[in-house]
């Protein structure tokens, strides 16, 4: 009788963890879908971005052709960004990016007649809801990063995560928070 109740005891643990690690597993691999999906969401935004910036570069060209050395770094850091393998990479890629847009736009404020070309505005406006789809796509992606991250660390899923093949995910950071915090402004 002992025995049985042993084994009983044994057989209703043995079910308790399987069904917590069934529950752990299915969470985790939901967690990854959505952390994958939010990536699909920044790299469509980021090139969308890329595909305005030539239309941008040559709306500028025609009134600041001397600018060369503007318009060579925004075509390095957009090859960049279309390039960038994971968010280690696209973070690094941000930061030149954001930093190449601002020099087209210090150019953009020296020109009056580039201020009112409707196609310059029209290009300016689409970046700028661009940059806010970006930085909305990256919060969504670092708060999914965060969750499956925090939930592969605990305790005691960080004893059997790794063995079931899940990791650490990197968030998509900037080096320099300040060239982020809002997107690139113009003032005419």
């Amino acid at each position: 009788m002992g025995w049985l109740i042993a084994l009983i005891v044994v057989v209703v643990l043995v079910v308790i963890v399987g069904i917590y690690l069934w529950a752990t597993y299915n969470s985790l691999v939901t967690l990854n879908v959505r952390v994958e999906e939010a990536w699909s969401d920044i790299t469509v935004q980021l090139k969308r971005r890329a595909d305005l910036l030539p239309n941008l570069i040559e709306s500028v060209k025609g009134y600041a052709a001397h600018e060369k050395g503007v318009f060579e770094s925004v075509t390095r850091a957009r090859a960049e960004t279309l390039g960038a393998q994971g968010p280690a990479e696209a973070s690094v890629a941000e930061n030149h990016m954001q930093t190449a847009l601002k020099s087209i736009f210090a150019v953009a404020e020296a020109y009056p007649q580039l201020q009112a070309s409707q196609n310059f505005l029209q290009l300016q406006a689409e970046l700028v809801d661009t940059e806010d789809k970006v930085q909305a796509s990256r919060r969504f992606y670092n708060g999914g990063v965060r969750e499956l991250n925090t939930k592969i660390k605990v305790f005691p899923n960080n004893v059997f995560a790794k063995r079931l093949g899940f990791n650490s995910t990197d968030f998509f950071e900037v080096g320099d928070l300040a060239a982020i915090a809002e997107p690139p402004r113009v003032q005419f």
